[in-house]
């Protein structure tokens, strides 16, 4: 190759460096470090997104479910205070009967048979006493005598009282106001104090017995509502606590509590199961957060929120549980945001978004 050819190709390779070296600056200056914006954008990307929630003062209610009995108000077995024969029946089965009605008679043509000899017998009585008064007065006869007589006339006053009071037996009334049962005598049967005549019950109010664990004795109070449900029906009713059973069952473990309901409308029967729900704690303007937010430790627990844009960790303590939340007795205040989700993966500190 000639001389001068080779220093062409020197002086080009020469150039091309000097070219490359001022070029590249230009080119370093194009990138990530030069361009905030693509740093930022790529910053933001490794912020977690994450679902909150806003703490606020509520209501919290803590209810209990567990199942019972309906009971009428009051309830009687309808019989015969003296033996008899049946003449007659004053009520319809199932029907509606009011206090003091007549519901059943017995047969009192004995009875009555006696009360007329009682009361002749009485009136002579009467006369005679009246008679050796006048002659006791008189100095005739002694006071011993006088008294025999009267001793008389009052054993027939009291014959005649008791008299009056078998007759009354005679007449089978109602104690209260309620619905008969069914009939379970007939016109010319023979009742003794033994014979049941039929079931009368006062069904409204009506009555509910449910069960509580005994962890609850403390819990319970006079005038707290209760929701049940009785198959068969739709909709809900709602009763009053009115009485608490003062002992703990020894083999249950539990405290029997009795509610009272309406049910002038007659829908609800005695010996009905029923689904009942009652609110055994409430807490009012309390602080409550999702219990899927709360997060156990062996040193208690904690739960993440979001401040300022990264994930922060707070201990607190729980108070009432139910099925989806949790009260916060300490730790969080109002206004604060509970994450509630991706808990598995926080970390304090990490950056984080509200979706």
């Amino acid at each position: 190759m000639p001389t001068s050819i080779r220093s062409l190709l020197v002086i080009a390779a020469v150039v091309a460096v000097v070219l490359g070296t001022l070029t590249l600056p230009k080119m370093r200056s194009k990138g990530p470090a030069a361009n905030p914006a693509a740093s930022a954008g790529r910053a933001a990307e490794q912020a977690i997104r994450v679902r909150t929630v806003a703490v606020q003062p509520r209501t919290l209610s803590e209810r209990l479910s567990t199942t019972g009995t309906l009971r009428p108000n009051e309830r009687v077995e309808i019989v015969a205070e003296i033996a008899g024969k049946v003449r007659e029946i004053h009520f319809d089965e199932g029907g509606r009967v009011e206090t003091g009605q007549l519901l059943i008679k017995i047969d009192d043509t004995e009875l009555l048979a006696t009360r007329e000899r009682s009361r002749f017998r009485l009136q002579l009585a009467s006369q005679l006493e009246a008679q050796q008064g006048k002659l006791l007065a008189e100095g005739i006869i002694s006071q011993e005598e006088y008294d025999r007589q009267l001793s008389e006339k009052n054993v027939l006053e009291a014959e005649s009282n008791l008299n009056a009071v078998q007759l009354a037996k005679t007449e089978i009334r109602a104690p209260f106001s309620g619905v008969v049962g069914l009939r379970l005598v007939s016109v010319g049967a023979y009742l003794t104090p033994q014979t049941r005549v039929a079931v009368l019950q006062d069904v409204d109010p009506i009555k509910l017995d449910f069960s509580l664990p005994e962890q609850y004795a403390g819990e319970v109070r006079l005038g707290r509502e209760v929701d049940f449900r009785v198959k068969g029906r739709p909709e809900p009713f709602r009763g009053t606590v009115y009485a608490i059973d003062p002992n703990v069952d020894e083999q249950s473990r539990s405290l029997t509590v009795r509610a009272r309901a309406n049910n002038s409308a007659g829908t609800l029967v005695p010996g009905a199961f029923a689904d009942v729900e009652l609110v055994v704690r409430e807490s009012r303007n309390t602080l409550a957060v999702p219990a899927i937010a709360v997060v156990p430790e062996l040193a208690g627990k904690k739960v993440y929120v979001l401040e300022a844009g990264k994930v922060g960790v707070r201990q607190v303590t729980t108070g009432i549980r139910t099925d989806t939340e949790v009260e916060i007795l300490s730790g969080l205040g109002a206004g604060d945001l509970v994450i509630t989700s991706g808990l598995m993966q926080l970390r304090p500190g990490m950056a984080a978004e509200a979706e």
